[in-house]
């Protein structure tokens, strides 16, 4: 089993947070302040630090999201149903809110976030070996039109391993349930638990998730019929090569490495 915590991680996995060029993921004119590399950490003083507050409108009232009242939450424990503990480290509170434990990202708020503080995520690398080639199901996002691992957010009180299975089925089955896949998800190995460097990440909420790898050595997914689900708009097998550099949503391209290290290749 591997996991990665706070210190183990490169300045790499703190950028796509902190992109200026483009609006900020489904808003209408909110751009990032910009953050220099060498300023990204709390602990460096940057006296004009004053980033856009941005909570999307679109989370008010929703069922799975927060209230603007933050006198209720409970941080860094179990808050009734939601986990607000971070996979990473105790995160510190600053005027009530949460602190991005990786730094400033240029926007305050919680973004398009549904949880203040971390938000939990899955991301479930299904793969097989096909033609002496290592293959992973990958699916393009509706909303970035990246190539990214079929992930998702865990619901309260889900536990991450239904989580997995869940969001796969979902977005590369189409919600289909297939009981061919049951002996392959027993086949878990849990490659990575900590930060995502995820476009919606503020300075007041960010991703997080638990990436396992489920390789089929038996040949289950020969004949499995995939089909992207609503939030996808393709499915397919990628092919790894150390000659190929995949680019991929958010921090997957480092989930990927792990990935393929992990069947002793190395890009």
């Amino acid at each position: 089993m591997r996991k990665h915590i706070l210190m183990d991680l490169p300045t790499f996995v703190h950028t796509k947070c902190r992109d200026t060029s483009k609006v900020y993921l489904r808003s209408k004119n909110i751009f990032r302040q910009f953050v220099p590399d060498e300023l990204v950490k709390w602990e460096k003083p940057f006296p004009d630090y004053n980033p856009p507050d941005y909570t999307s409108e679109n989370l008010r009232g929703k069922p799975w999201a927060d209230s603007e009242n933050l006198d209720e939450m409970r941080w860094n424990e179990l808050d009734g149903k939601i986990n607000r503990v971070s996979h990473i480290t105790k995160y510190r509170i600053e005027n009530k809110r949460p602190q991005n434990p990786f730094g400033r990202t240029g926007l305050q708020g919680r973004g398009t976030l549904g949880r203040w503080g971390p938000n939990h995520a899955a991301d479930p690398i299904v793969s097989r070996f096909y033609n002496g080639k290592l293959q992973f199901i990958a699916i393009e996002r509706g909303d970035t039109g990246e190539m990214a691992i079929p992930g998702g957010m865990v619901d309260p009180g889900e536990d991450v391993n239904e989580t997995l299975k869940r969001e796969f089925t979902e977005e590369a089955l189409d919600g289909i349930d297939d009981k061919t896949l049951e002996e392959l998800w027993k086949t878990g190995a849990e490659l990575y638990r900590g930060y995502v460097d995820d476009h919606r990440n503020t300075d007041n909420a960010w991703m997080e998730t638990v990436v396992v790898n489920f390789h089929d050595d038996k040949g289950i997914l020969n004949e499995v019929k995939f089909k992207a689900g609503s939030d996808a708009k393709n499915v397919r097998w990628l092919t790894i090569s150390p000659s190929e550099c995949l680019k991929l949503y958010a921090s997957h391209e480092h989930f990927i490495r792990l990935f393929a290290e992990r069947h002793n290749i190395h890009l």
